[in-house]
């Protein structure tokens, strides 16, 4: 067993609970520790419940939105507001799809966080002057390294890193085998993946942030991602096998259904 320590819920609604209450402690210590908190965010189906739960007004009180810097970890190539980015969700169900006040993200049902304090990678931006995604991703490692983050061995150090896994063991848009594991770069430019959907191209931060940040947070659910959970957590090999190993590491937490948990050994 890694050194990570793993929750297992009954359901997905369980786990949604339990992620979206770590997520909102999390914020909350670093917004009050150092005045503000970094959270690096994820997209999947995961992340839809856990913004429903977070924009709930039961919770939205429970985190000080003012001092929240958001990030994407990655994201597929395509427009902001496109079915396959991984910023639609955050943008449709945190933010409520609207502007609360001016100046500040959040539609009637959503959290108000100051826009200045919303960065996605420039898709958007890059597609419509044709600039490609090695730009997208040059771009926001630009505004990160700016952003005034506790820098660790020269990588942003995140308050909150928040990850889904894929069935093949991919994690952020990192897959078996990637160069991302040599790089250098922060930001990451990575050709479309032809063995899973969608057969789109990404942009992503490198994984070696995963090292350094101070929490990271991995939920996962359902019975197709048991196997691959099992050797990640249990099995031997390295990240360039399984890249989502990366996120078993001492002080990580992961949140699995019982489904996706079934093939641990305890």
């Amino acid at each position: 067993m890694s050194g990570s320590e793993i929750l297992v819920r009954a359901d997905p609604a369980a786990c949604t609970t339990l992620a979206a209450d770590r997520i909102a402690s999390c914020l909350n210590s670093a917004a009050t520790e150092r005045g503000r908190a970094d959270w690096a965010t994820t997209g999947g189906s995961s992340s839809v419940g856990l913004y429903r739960r977070l924009a709930d007004p039961a919770m939205a009180d429970a985190v000080p939105w003012a001092g929240v810097h958001v990030w994407w970890g990655d994201d597929r190539f395509v427009p902001r507001d496109h079915p396959l980015s991984n910023v639609k969700p955050f943008d449709d169900i945190l933010l409520g799809g609207g502007q609360r006040e001016e100046g500040t993200a959040g539609g009637a049902s959503g959290v108000p966080i100051p826009l200045d304090q919303i960065h996605p990678f420039p898709t958007g931006e890059a597609i419509g002057r044709g600039l490609g995604a090695a730009w997208c991703a040059a771009t926001l490692a630009s505004t990160l390294s700016d952003a005034g983050l506790e820098a660790a061995d020269g990588w942003p150090v995140f308050d909150l890193l928040l990850l889904g896994i894929g069935r093949d063991g991919h994690l952020l848009s990192v897959f078996a085998g990637s160069s991302a594991f040599d790089a250098t770069e922060l930001g990451l430019a990575i050709p479309a993946p032809t063995h899973i959907e969608p057969h789109v191209e990404r942009v992503t931060l490198n994984p070696a942030v995963i090292a350094y940040a101070r929490n990271v947070l991995v939920v996962a659910f359902g019975a197709d991602k048991a196997p691959v959970i099992a050797d990640i957590l249990e099995g031997e090999g390295d990240a360039r096998e399984l890249p989502a190993r990366l996120a078993a590491r001492p002080g990580a937490t992961w949140i699995l259904d019982e489904a996706a948990a079934a093939r641990l050994s305890r």
